[in-house]
């Protein structure tokens, strides 16, 4: 049941994908206002009927709320949905805060903070980690970076979505723990993918490494969440392979300033890239698996075949 003993914060909400939807609906079911708005209008209509109202732009979003939350794809879009003609900053007014939980540049998220703050508005980045799962059972790891005095005004909200909310810093911090995370999971994706394959070609009934590999020193997200996918031919999206590469490539752009050498990044990149090459870009990044199997000629399945 909602909490009605006080008013809440408008909240505004922009980008209402796999993860955004969820994210949005948790904060509506606590009682919040919720006033949306999204490039496509028929992805906001769970949203819609569960209350929220819906808005005409980003900058009408902006005129209507406390706090303004936005969860969208890519860089590009980040910047046209703060600072294009009709962006959440054309229509902020003092006092406003802005949280973006896209994952996007490190320096995108300062370049935003430092338009905001003649305008009275605090900008905060608060990328996520946790996938649909995540988002849909509000257990999100969320990076924050920003004010400290806006970031606890949000962090109420933030707990509605999250399980591990930590403020990283100021400005950009939140964006650059995100990329250490997507670094990780490149890695901890092949070596899954690589684990599946390998128990498939011995002949391993593959449910059943699962079991024992899951509960020891190599269990993680990915195995846990993503393998029982591959071995039920699920590649539907969690995390589009699209924006899993828009990420890796930020971070080898953000590696290549600091004279980084992230090679295994790089090769799994790669990898994702020839996933895309092969029409694999809007499905999720378990996909990896199609890539290598197309190169040691073995399709992953669930139980091994009988002798």
């Amino acid at each position: 049941m909602a909490d009605t003993s006080q008013k809440k914060q408008v909240v505004g909400w922009i980008g209402v994908g796999v993860m955004g939807r969820w994210m949005c609906q948790h904060l509506i079911d606590a009682g919040y206002p919720a006033v949306v708005y999204t490039r496509t209008r028929a992805k906001a209509a769970p949203l819609l009927d569960a209350g929220a109202t819906w808005a005409e732009s980003p900058a009408a979003v902006a005129r209507q709320a406390d706090i303004v939350f936005t969860m969208v794809g890519f860089p590009e879009d980040v910047k046209e949905v703060y600072q294009g003609d009709q962006g959440v900053l054309v229509g902020a007014r003092d006092g406003l805060i802005t949280v973006d939980m896209t994952t996007t540049e490190p320096h995108l998220a300062k370049t935003i903070s430092e338009a905001a703050l003649p305008l009275g508005v605090q900008a905060i980045d608060a990328p996520v980690s946790g996938g649909d799962v995540g988002a849909r059972n509000a257990q999100l790891s969320i990076m924050v970076g920003g004010d400290a005095g806006a970031v606890q005004t949000v962090l109420p909200l933030l707990k509605r979505m999250g399980k591990q909310i930590v403020h990283q810093g100021p400005a950009g911090a939140g964006q650059h723990t995100k990329m250490c995370n997507q670094i990780v999971i490149a890695g901890t994706m092949i070596g899954v993918c690589e684990s599946l394959l390998y128990g498939c070609r011995a002949g391993l009934d593959l449910d059943q490494v699962l079991a024992s590999i899951s509960g020891g020193a190599a269990g993680c997200w990915s195995l846990t969440n993503l393998a029982p996918r591959i071995l039920k031919r699920n590649f539907d999206p969690g995390f589009f392979v699209d924006h899993f590469i828009k990420d890796m490539g930020i971070a080898l752009d953000e590696a290549r300033r600091m004279h980084l050498c992230l090679p295994g990044l790089a090769l799994v990149h790669q990898l994702y890239l020839a996933v895309t090459a092969n029409g694999g870009g809007q499905s999720g990044t378990q996909a990896l698996m199609l890539a290598l199997e197309s190169m040691s000629q073995v399709q992953v399945h669930s139980a091994a075949p009988k002798a």
